[in-house]
This record gives C-alpha cells, sequence and structure tokens, in this order.
C-alpha cells in the first residue's frame, strides 16, 4: 500500500469510528478526537470528570465499534493485583496430575477500561503500570504478554477525595493524554435526552478490527517530523521545568515539576495523528501545539503558592505555550 493509500485508510478508519461515537456520546467533539487520536498513537487515555458526564459510556461505545476483547474493572481499595492480573493456581491435568497452571484476569484483554483508577491501592496500581508500560503481566515468577493491540482508558473523579489514592507521577507519565470532560453545552442537552430518556437506544456498530487499529499506528510512526519541530516539542516540554533556561519568567515561581521525556514523545506521537488527520504526511508545530494540553496537564506540578492564587496547570501551560516560540 502506498504512502497517500496508508493515510486515506487512517482517515477513513477514524471517521467510522468517530460517526458510532457520535451516535451515542453528544457534545464533546474535540474531546471525541483527541481521544481517538490517542488510541492511533497507541497511547493510553486518562479520563476526568464529575460523575455523570459520561465517561464510562464513551470508553465503553469506543470498544464497542473494534473488534477487540474488552474489560472493564471497576476500581476499589479491597482490589488485589491477582484480582487484575490473574493468578497461579493449582489444578490437575488430565492424567490427575496437579500442576500450577495461570488463570488470566481482566488484564488479559485488548481494550481496558480501568473505572476510577485513583480508589486503588498503590500495590494494585503498580501491577496496573506493568501492564500500561510493558504489556505484560508477571504472576508468581511468570511474564505473560498482552495481547495486541492493548488500550487503557482510565476515568477519575476530581471531586470525590474520599477513599482515593492519587495516581503517583510514574503511572501518571504512562498515559499519553489527559483528558478533562467538562459539562456539555446546552445545545446538546436535547440530543442527550432523547438518547436516555426516551425510545431510541443506538448502539455503535464494529467498523474497525484489532489489525486496522495496527495499521493505522504504524502509518502514524511513518508521517515525518523535521528538526525544528522536533526542537520546538523539546522546548516546550523543557520549559515546563522551572530550573530550565527555557523556562518563561511568566511561569517561573509557578511550576514545582515539569515533564520529561515522554511527554516529547507525545507531544511528536499526537501531532503526527492530527497531521494525518489534515490530510499531511510530515507533522508540523501547529499540530505540536494543538497536542500541548492534554499531553501535558497531567505530567506538571504546580507550588502551593500557585495552588492557593487559584492557578491550574491549563492556566500555566496555557502562558507557556504563548512564551514558547514556534
Amino acid at each position: 500500500m502506498s504512502e497517500p493509500e496508508k493515510a486515506t485508510a487512517f482517515r477513513s478508519n477514524f471517521r467510522r469510528i468517530r460517526e458510532e461515537l457520535n451516535k451515542v456520546f453528544v457534545g464533546h467533539d474535540d474531546l471525541v478526537s483527541d481521544l481517538l487520536a490517542a488510541v492511533a498513537a497507541d497511547g493510553h487515555v486518562l479520563l476526568e470528570g464529575v460523575p455523570g458526564l459520561g465517561k464510562t459510556l464513551l470508553a465503553r461505545s469506543l470498544a464497542g465499534t473494534l473488534a477487540l476483547k474488552f474489560a472493564r474493572i471497576q476500581f476499589t481499595p479491597d482490589l488485589m493485583p491477582a484480582d487484575i492480573t490473574g493468578s497461579l493456581q493449582l489444578q490437575e491435568d488430565e492424567k490427575g496430575v496437579p500442576r500450577l497452571s495461570f488463570r488470566p484476569g481482566p488484564l488479559m484483554t485488548n481494550f481496558l477500561l480501568a473505572d476510577e483508577i485513583n480508589r486503588a491501592t498503590p500495590r494494585t496500581q503498580s501491577a496496573l503500570l506493568e501492564a500500561m508500560q510493558e504489556h505484560q503481566i508477571t504472576a508468581g515468577e511468570k511474564t505473560f504478554s498482552l495481547p495486541e493491540p492493548f488500550t487503557v482508558i482510565a476515568t477519575q473523579n476530581p471531586i470525590e477525595q474520599e477513599g482515593t489514592y492519587p495516581l503517583p507521577e510514574a503511572e501518571l507519565d504512562r498515559f499519553l493524554i489527559k483528558l478533562d470532560l467538562g459539562y456539555p453545552d446546552e445545545s446538546s442537552y436535547s440530543r442527550i435526552l432523547d438518547l436516555t430518556t426516551g425510545t431510541e437506544s443506538p448502539e455503535p456498530e464494529v467498523v474497525c478490527s484489532g489489525e486496522d487499529i495496527l495499521a493505522m499506528r504504524r502509518t502514524l510512526r511513518e508521517v515525518l517530523a523535521e528538526e525544528s519541530v522536533k526542537q520546538y516539542a523539546v522546548h516546550l516540554v523543557m520549559g515546563s521545568q522551572p530550573e530550565s533556561s527555557f523556562c518563561p519568567g511568566t511561569c517561573k515561581g509557578l511550576l514545582l515539576r515539569g515533564a520529561g521525556p515522554r511527554a516529547a514523545q507525545g507531544l511528536l506521537l499526537m501531532g503526527k495523528a492530527y497531521a494525518l488527520l489534515d490530510g499531511r504526511t510530515a507533522v508540523g508545530c501547529c499540530d505540536v501545539a494543538r497536542a500541548f494540553l492534554p499531553v501535558m496537564r497531567h505530567r506538571i506540578a504546580l507550588t502551593f503558592e500557585a495552588q492557593m492564587a487559584g492557578e491550574t496547570p491549563d492556566r500555566v501551560l496555557k502562558r507557556l505555550l504563548e512564551a514558547v516560540k514556534k
């Protein structure tokens, strides 16, 4: 398949998935595009929003458009690592001889919805961390590879913190993007009410296979990135580091911790997805700038003084984006 054909197939699959999602999830077109771009970039997604906005519906509906194995885990404080990874169990074989065999848990899937991920203990979160980074799980002394493609979409509630465990920086960094799911606008409420209180109950149809997703990921990796674009991504990431000379004066004193190399990788990968959707086979600085907030907002920490002054990661990052030249 030639390069133009690959790019056309990428956009076609992307459009079909988005159309199916729009049947059931209303009012967040840009967020849906960012979510699909992250899946195409082989990344995991963290969805944050108050209850009732459709975080679980969005993740489940996306899984419904793909001919992939789907699993959902409701994270709770009493959930143990073996509950999600699976465990070695003593079972008799056909000859009656007891042997250790692996009984897989819900992590052995293609598409995982990790609901309210911050309610799990750090011990359980560490088991998920291995799966996200290495695409494998460990049970006893044995390691098992996860099926490909493997994607995690995790949700968390930013309001209620009782009984929760904040995600460690190492785990947050494994999420390619963080999307903040806000309230829908007025025009979307009528459609939402029709879908949820009437007789209409559309379901997304399967429009892509696992091989289609893997092909999209290969196509995305082939998008070209000039040195100037890579340098722009690096400068943006270094600008978030308070001790760096690239950190603008408008952000100094507000940033406690900045992003690292994974953020630069994420900016380029998401930028490549946007470039393909725009009909280009080379990523530009505008694509990197578009990816900046979702890739960076969960990778920085603000100082106590900045938080007391009412600053938010998005507000600080917007100042940073304005200050760094393309």
